[in-house]
Parts: C-alpha cells; structure tokens; sequence
C-alpha cells in the first residue's frame, strides 16, 4: 500500500465531527507561521478549501501543477485536490474552509457555487475586487470571535465570499447544467475504484447509457467512460507524485489487476507514462 496523502479537516488536526454545514476563517500566518511558512502537499475529502492572499508571495502546488503566485491572487482546492504552499515570510491573508455540503447552499444547478466548488483553481483579480473580498474575510474573522455561536452570520458571510469569488473567476457567466450531472460526478466520485460498467451508472441515474453520453458530451465535452478515466488518472497521478508508491502499487491501489493494464491506461489518459510523473526522492 502506498503511503496515505495527508488528509484533514484543518491542516495539522485529525478528521473531527464537524455541523453539516460547516465554515470557518482563519488568517495565513496563524497556522504557516507555525510551520516556516510551509504547508505540506495535502487533501480535504470533506472540505473545500479557499486561499485569498493580500500581500506577499506564495509557490503554490495543486494537483501536480506548480506556480508561483503574487497578490492579490486567490486559491481554491475542492474535496480530494492535493495541495500545498511555500509562502513568503510575513505574506498575509486568510484561509477559508466550508464543508463540501457547503454547495447545498447553491440555488439550483445553475448556480455559480456549484462550479466553483467542483473546479478548483487559481483566480488573480484586480485590487478593487481583492478589497472587497478581504473585507468580508475581515468581517467573518471578527464575527468568530465576537459572536462565534452565530453560525447562520459566518455561513451568510462565508457564502458572500464565495459568491463574490466565483463571479470574479467566471464574469458575466453561468455554468449550463444538468442536476443529472451533478449526481453522475457524485458518483464517479465514490465509486471509480472499482471499475464500474456504464450501465451501473445509467441505472443509479435512472437513465440510460445512450442518454447519459449525450448528457456528458453536451454538459462536459466527454463520455462517460472519459469522465470515469480522467478521475482514475487523476489520483493515480496524486499517488505516483504525493506518495513513495511505484507504478505498480499504484495499479494495485486502484484496482486494476496487471500493472502493465494500468501502465497502458495511464499512457492512453495522460499521454504520459506512470514513471514520469513520480516523484523524484529529495535530496539527502
């Protein structure tokens, strides 16, 4: 078995139980500071992560990609996105944190919540819009502590981020979906380990295999199959580049029986081999 990638709630604290809605604030430098400025690669499987930096410069690694970043700038990792920092001393800004039940929030499929908890990304934006988003930041930070039992307060502010984040990141659009998608990448989600057959799907979904692949190839620009391959070569990707894993514990790990099976799959899906993007051993 590889070696896990780290996986918690707050960075550096064990899983614990959390309210089904769950949101919470803090600035950069109360936990980077504790460990030199530098936050380990690591994943929320519950959680949605936001970075809003202010001032100062960050490295920032997620999903494999690496780049360097200076403010004002913002930084989202959904659930199961492998991601780390290396800041700049004394860089300043907040980090903030909603559960992945967070999107219920969402008023209907259409709404831009849903795709930004669902992308991810780097978003830079101009100084106009990073003052108003920091503000609310500072006015969720200062609610904590002035009022930390109104949970309906700090969720409405956190939600105001949110808003505010996606409509910079996608300006003057919406996503076009389909609630059908939603619940197909939910299940994706839970079970590509296992090398589900698309009628698996079709029949979770109440649809059939034709109707599903003219859903993912209007909504997605893909098949279903293609969908359920991207995910599988993504965390066969985050294990062979997180983890001291080789290919073939890789293969084993996600359920393919030969590792020469899951060297083909890797090679076909990424264009890469497995053993080009391992991860080099750090230099003693």
């Amino acid at each position: 078995m590889p070696d896990p990638i780290p996986s918690f709630a707050l960075y550096g604290e064990d899983r614990a139980a959390s309210p089904r809605i769950f949101a919470h604030i803090e600035t950069i430098a109360a936990r980077s500071s504790l460990h030199d400025w530098e936050i380990a690669p690591h994943r929320h499987a519950d959680f949605v992560q936001i970075l809003l930096v202010e001032s100062g410069q960050a490295d920032i690694a997620l999903d494999g990609t690496q780049q360097a970043c200076w403010a004002p700038f913002a930084v989202i990792a959904p659930p199961h996105a492998v991601h780390g920092f290396r800041f700049a001393p004394d860089t300043e800004g907040y980090v903030l944190t909603l559960s992945s039940d967070f999107v219920t929030r969402a008023q209907g499929p259409d709404d831009p919540l849903q795709r930004l908890f669902g992308q991810g990304g780097i978003a830079e934006f101009q100084t106009a819009a990073a003052r108003t988003l920091l503000l609310l930041a500072r006015e969720m930070l200062g609610q904590l502590v002035l009022r930390p039992d109104d949970t309906g307060l700090h969720l409405a502010l956190a939600e105001a981020i949110a808003r505010l984040l996606a409509a910079l990141a996608e300006p003057g659009t919406a996503p076009s979906a389909d609630p059908r998608i939603a619940r197909f990448r939910a299940l994706v989600e839970r079970h590509f380990r296992e090398h589900r057959g698309l009628d698996f799907y079709a029949a979770q979904l109440g649809t059939t295999r034709r109707t599903l692949a003219r859903l993912t190839a209007a909504r997605l620009g893909a098949s279903p199959k293609q969908v359920i391959d991207q995910r599988l070569a993504a965390e066969a990707r985050r294990l062979l580049h997180y983890t001291n894993a080789g290919a073939a514990q890789v293969a084993a790990e996600l359920g393919f029986d030969d590792p020469s099976w899951f060297s083909r799959f890797y090679l076909r899906t990424t264009g890469r081999r497995p053993r080009m993007d391992k991860r080099a051993p750090s230099a003693a």
